[in-house]
């Protein structure tokens, strides 16, 4: 249907398929566009088949059942699921049809399915995370595995500048879509290294301890000099996507996943359990003189993770039991000759001024 330029009072009609498109020629704003929604229905629609070493798919339209058409996909991720959904392994559900900004088609399938329960483990693979180095995993046996990705830091530089400049240009849909991009830059990463570290314990035969970073930007202080700086600032550390990814592919894998508290896991050394010192990436403990990586380090610990405990000597049992009920000893306060003192001076005190 042709555009017709009309006067105020009449708003042009355009013809978008099956609706129609009202707008004023002569408006000062634009008009509002959406986004692009992909095609979507149920599992009753749509079904696999395979010919030979050819997956397709055929999903019904208004006209009929659409043909086969083949897909194209990653063998060592994808034919097993496949697999699973022409065995009847597992249970199929809807199906989206997506095409990207190159032209090219995507058939996105939902697919339930069991997986093997996660079976108890002697050893853990402990991993550490920070900023400088993502991923730090370490077996009991020491053997380090480190993911560096320090081009990271470069990419939150860059883009932070380039939206510094967009906003100053008022350009914010540019600015959107600069966000995403970094955002899908991310999350590609942190899909890499989860998926190395649950084949790094599968290998092995080990599950895996992870720190409890929750609240951590809430908690830890950090100087307004790397807060200003995208690279060094916590705020844009994605530590959790990173958990999340490691849970849900460690599932799949029948892996276990623990989290152990954070305190003093980078500040003890894992060979005598003394506090040492920390020097950027160098740990260094004064008790045993042990010189190592910080993040080997903390992996370690997190990996031997047992809980904390501290030796108890009972050279007076009788004496420390009497105090524990009253009010001390394990319970409260260590017994010693002060607050003994203290606690015979309120009782003094009690007996001398009754009505207090």
């Amino acid at each position: 249907m042709p555009e017709l330029k009309l006067t105020t009072l009449h708003p042009t009609s355009k013809e978008r398929g099956s609706c129609f498109h009202f707008c004023n020629t002569n408006a000062a704003t634009k008009v509002k566009k959406f986004k692009r929604l992909p095609l979507e229905t149920n599992k009753q629609n749509w079904s696999l088949h395979k010919v030979g070493n050819t997956y397709s798919v055929s999903f019904g339209l208004i006209r009929g059942r659409k043909k086969r058409i083949p897909l194209t996909i990653h063998q060592a991720n994808h034919a097993p699921i496949l697999e699973a959904l022409l065995n009847g392994n597992a249970e199929p559900g809807s199906i989206k049809l997506w095409r990207s900004k190159k032209g090219i088609w995507f058939a996105l399938l939902s697919v339930s399915m069991e997986v093997p329960d996660s079976q108890p483990k002697d050893s853990w693979v402990g991993v550490d995370r920070g900023q400088r180095h993502l991923a730090v995993a370490s077996l009991p046996t020491g053997l380090p595995k480190f993911w560096t990705f320090g081009h990271i830091r470069q990419i939150r530089r860059r883009y932070q500048k380039l939206r510094q400049q967009l906003q100053s240009a008022k350009k914010r849909k540019t600015v959107k879509k600069l966000e995403s991009k970094e955002r899908r830059i991310i999350t590609h990463i942190n899909h890499i290294v989860s998926k190395q570290i649950v084949q790094f314990a599968a290998q092995n035969g080990c599950g895996i301890r992870l720190e409890d970073l929750s609240g951590i930007r809430q908690t830890s202080k950090q100087r307004k000099k790397n807060k200003s700086d995208a690279g060094n600032n916590r705020d844009a550390w994605s530590y959790y996507q990173l958990e999340s990814f490691v849970e849900y592919k460690a599932l799949w894998a029948g892996i276990p996943v623990e989290k152990v508290p954070p305190p003093y896991t980078s500040k003890s050394c894992c060979r005598c359990g003394g506090i040492g010192k920390q020097n950027k990436h160098s740990f260094s403990c004064p008790r045993c003189s042990y010189h190592v990586h910080a993040d080997w380090n903390a992996s370690q610990n997190i990996g031997h993770w047992l809980g904390f405990s501290c030796s108890l000597v009972l050279q007076q049992g009788s004496s420390v039991m009497g105090a524990s009920v009253q009010g001390s000893g394990v319970n409260d306060t260590p017994p010693n000759s002060v607050s003994e003192l203290a606690g015979s001076a309120r009782s003094t005190s009690k007996n001398e001024n009754p009505t207090a």
